[in-house]
């Protein structure tokens, strides 16, 4: 494998590709891959794509070998843990009835289902509520509340929302306690409640913005466990098992994005290995139902199991994805699981339709220099625009915002670029008095506002996200190095591989095959979507399986396809693949270039 000397310019001089996108090289300290390879041991190329991700010889150790020991802070660092912790632990002893209010996408599934699962496993009273998206909305309601006084719970714990709901929650006051475990950026004070743990709160100087409502729920577990423990709780029964609630603090950090560093790095790391064991019933049922017969990876989480929870929050029963994750009987969870996967399908098949509308619209913006993608359907599903919004932004490289409008209100949800702030925008919006409701964090927010409004908040994101103007039509594509067709061994490949669980913060290294002539190539799978294709260096020397997926009609595909035998520069992931026993290199195609 050979890395770029030269890291200004293009990478092999491609400054557009047949996706539109120029290829860079990813930067990083030879010097510190150097020694990297050096102190622990491992080939230079290793060390070389840990420096470029920004590790140094001290982190490097811990980061290829990510353990909860080494990265698992106390919990009392996160400001007002002590006191929920506390009044968890005296709800267990004294037998209290407890509520767990959360949200209907997967970070508040398995945060909910998390704090539910512990409570009920220390014979706690406990149940959870999930709000409806369409006749509640996001977050903690009046009536809801109401109802959960009455079902007799004497502690309300709010996860991954409740940071922005002071003022519902003061009609709570003096009735029951309320603790919030959240992530979501705050605006100001925390509520007036027992205890807002939020490493995203103005006075929070945890450090730990970076977890999702999950890990915040599991490190309430574990204070939580630590202060019953020192109660004496545990002298004549067993400890719960925290570790085994691991498979869904991943699944939930990988489905709400956060980056995979440090402590989510662990988190993820050792979670897959618990999800591996399938001990879970609602897991294994729903890995039954996706086909993943491998060992689960972080792409695993994100592109089979999460969509499939996430569509019951878009456009079903919101608490179905909640229901699979708590589920002890085997046969019930298969039955849950085949529910989501028809619910999934049937997502699928509204998005598609509204993604094919909103795409057009976005083309015109593009072309009329829109900095911000504003889209708007008549009755398009609210469960489903931040799905739109992401293909959208993804699709032109900019933040876009997409909104289904019913009796002139338009709702929806907007997904952001690296380096714009959409959710605070948003937030500025609504305190400017355009919104109806609005907030978020960089990447992604929601919003709500009367339809005559439309065009001056289109305005009110373009000038605020004035910046996107700038950006090319395409994210440029981070390339690593470059490596023969011949030099892509299965060792080299599970080196490479040495450095996952890959996602946001910890993208899969990208590696060029340069100049490489395709011997084969055939469409393969459902509707021909993948194309299945086999090279050469040009020269004639070595031959490698490489695949494109979702691989549509554009420019790339053609490419691939073409009988002429003209040489191509492939940009791609390298990876090990297991096959009826066997491990064999194979090559995932991100984009190519003509040479």
């Amino acid at each position: 494998m050979t890395l770029p000397a030269e890291l200004a310019a293009p990478a092999l001089g491609v400054a557009c590709s047949l996706t539109g996108r120029r290829w860079i090289w990813r930067q990083g300290e030879d010097r510190v891959g150097l020694g990297i390879a050096q102190r622990l041991g491992v080939p230079e190329i290793v060390g070389r794509l840990l420096a470029a991700r920004g590790v140094g010889l001290e982190a490097a150790a811990d980061f290829l070998e990510p353990t909860l020991r080494a990265l698992l802070p106390d919990p009392c660092v996160l400001r007002d843990m002590d006191r929920a912790a506390a009044r968890l632990a005296e709800a267990v002893r004294g037998g209290e009835t407890v509520a767990v209010f959360g949200d209907y996408d997967v970070d508040g599934a398995c945060s909910t289902a998390l704090m539910t699962g512990l409570l009920r496993e220390l014979d706690c009273p406990a149940f959870p509520y999930v709000p409806d998206r369409l006749t509640e909305g996001y977050g903690p309601n009046e009536p809801a509340l109401q109802a959960i006084v009455e079902r007799g719970a004497t502690l309300l714990v709010c996860v991954d929302c409740g940071t922005a709901a002071g003022a519902v929650l003061d009609c709570l006051r003096d009735r029951i306690d309320v603790v919030v475990l959240d992530h979501h950026k705050a605006e100001g004070p925390p509520p007036a409640i027992l205890a807002t743990v939020n490493p995203n709160r103005l006075d929070c100087g945890s450090g730990l913005g970076m977890l999702c409502a999950a890990g915040i729920a599991f490190l309430t577990a574990v204070g939580t466990v630590r202060e019953l423990r020192r109660g004496g709780f545990f002298g004549a029964r067993r400890e719960p098992d925290l570790l085994a609630l691991l498979d869904i603090v991943a699944l939930a950090t990988v489905c709400d994005v956060m980056p995979l560093s440090g402590l989510n790095r662990a988190f993820v790391a050792q979670g897959l290995r618990v999800m591996a064991r399938r001990a879970r019933p609602g897991i294994a049922a729903l890995l039954e139902v996706a086909q993943v017969t491998d060992r689960p990876t972080a792409a695993t989480l994100g592109f089979a199991l999460g969509p499939r929870i996430n569509a019951a929050g878009r456009i079903s029963e919101a608490d179905l994805g909640l229901r699979l994750l708590l589920c002890a009987d085997p046969v019930e969870a298969r039955a849950l699981a085949a529910t989501l996967d028809a619910v999934n399908r049937q997502r699928q098949v509204v998005e598609a339709t509204m993604v094919e509308a909103a795409m057009a619209a976005a083309e015109a913006q593009m072309a009329a220099g829109r900095a911000a993608l504003l889209v708007v359907g008549a009755d398009w599903h609210p469960g489903v625009v931040g799905i739109v919004a992401g293909r959208l932004k993804q699709r032109f490289n900019r933040p876009a915002c997409v909104a289904g409008l019913a009796g002139g209100i338009a709702k929806g949800s907007g997904r952001s670029v690296v380096g714009l702030d959409l959710g605070a925008v948003v937030i500025a919006a609504r305190q400017a008095g355009m919104l109806l409701t609005g907030g978020g964090h960089a990447m992604a927010a929601g919003f709500s506002l009367a339809e005559s409004g439309l065009a001056a908040f289109h305005d009110f994101l373009d000038e605020r996200l004035a910046a996107a103007a700038e950006l090319p039509s395409a994210a440029d594509l981070a390339v690593e190095g470059t490596v023969a067709v011949a030099g892509c061994t299965t060792e080299l490949a599970q080196q490479v591989g040495r450095l996952a669980p890959f996602g946001n913060g910890n993208e899969e290294p990208v590696l060029i095959l340069p100049r490489v002539r395709v011997v084969r190539a055939d469409r393969v799978g459902r509707e021909g979507a993948t194309i299945r294709t086999y090279v050469q260096g040009e020269a004639g020397e070595g031959r490698l399986k490489a695949m494109l997926f979702r691989a549509g009609d554009g420019a790339l595909a053609e490419a691939l396809l073409r009988r002429d035998n003209m040489p191509l520069h492939l940009a791609g992931h390298l990876r090990a693949e297991e096959w009826n026993g066997a491990v064999n290199p194979g090559f995932i195609i991100s984009d190519a270039a003509l040479v």
